[in-house]
């Protein structure tokens, strides 16, 4: 199972280890966690602003291409890499905090990426995809 992972995430997991993201980015390998180069280069600028002095995790990174596209289905022009990457990665979830910066039912319609949180996302695997998507 592919999930795309928001830089938000990966910062979250840096800074306290027993969270969600922490969680999530520690389970097995059936998950494959991915970034895009542009998540790796704002991850290591976050990081360096905030004073951060651990390593990021391994996670697959992939480049992305024509990010303007995937403007509509972002409210903040800032985040449409982040839906690019998703889509780009084939991923089926892309994992965020920030879901109000995203148009959750268009990228589910358009794409068939559901747009959860990492803690959804953990319930998700415990409990069953019926019981979070409905699907």
């Amino acid at each position: 199972m592919k999930v795309f992972v928001d830089s938000d995430v990966v910062i979250s997991s840096l800074i306290s280890d027993t969270g969600a993201s922490a969680q999530l980015l520690k389970t097995n390998n059936e998950i494959k966690k991915i970034i895009s180069n542009l998540s790796q280069k704002e991850l290591e600028i976050v990081k360096a602003r905030l004073k951060i002095d651990r390593p990021l995790p391994k996670l697959e990174t992939i480049i992305i291409s024509n990010i303007k596209k995937y403007s509509i289905y972002s409210t903040d022009p800032n985040d449409a890499h982040i839906v690019a990457g998703a889509h780009q990665a084939k991923a089926r979830f892309l994992i965020t905090y920030n879901l109000k910066h995203y148009r959750i039912e268009k990228i589910k319609q358009d794409m068939n990426i559901i747009v959860m949180t990492p803690g959804t996302f953990l319930q998700y695997l415990r409990l069953g995809k019926k019981v979070i998507t409905g699907d």
